[in-house]
């Protein structure tokens, strides 16, 4: 009896034209491109977290939305970004997640995750540029604040 064998098939398809991809050249762009990335009006509701996959020359390629979870926090499982990265053919990515509190400041818990996944991408010659938080009225860049 011939046993199964799955095989997985792996496209990469950009609508429109690469030349029209957004640019990243600073955390105010990534926080622009985030923002557009969330949900109406979830923003002050509950947390969500999403990755943003670029291209060598810091063009936006795409974004995943990791999880969405409660009033106070959501779960950001490493291994689902890096799925997300590799299969994106990602280059650099970017983690956004809002506080619905309105508090920008990161949790221990937030430092802890960028770190971990900063260090995780070196392994895979994938660059975490920031870790961006955002509230309705602004946004903390984890990377301008010197954290990462």
């Amino acid at each position: 009896m011939k046993q199964l064998l799955p095989e997985f098939e792996i496209n990469l398809k950009v609508k429109g034209k690469k030349s029209e991809l957004k640019t990243i050249k600073g955390s105010e762009d990534a926080a622009e491109v985030c923002r557009m990335c969330f949900d109406d009006g979830k923003i002050n509701w509950v947390e969500e977290f999403i990755v943003i996959g670029l291209n060598r020359a810091n063009k936006v390629q795409g974004f995943y939305k990791v999880s969405a979870g409660g009033v106070t926090g959501t779960v950001a499982d490493p291994r689902v970004i890096f799925q997300f990265a590799l299969l994106s053919n990602a280059t650099s990515i970017i983690l956004a997640h809002n506080h619905p509190s309105g508090n920008l400041k990161p949790s221990e818990a937030d430092i802890s995750l960028t770190r971990k996944i900063k260090d995780a991408g070196k392994l895979l010659d994938i660059n975490l540029l920031d870790q961006i938080i955002l509230t309705d009225e602004g946004y903390t860049s984890l990377l301008d604040s010197g954290i990462i």
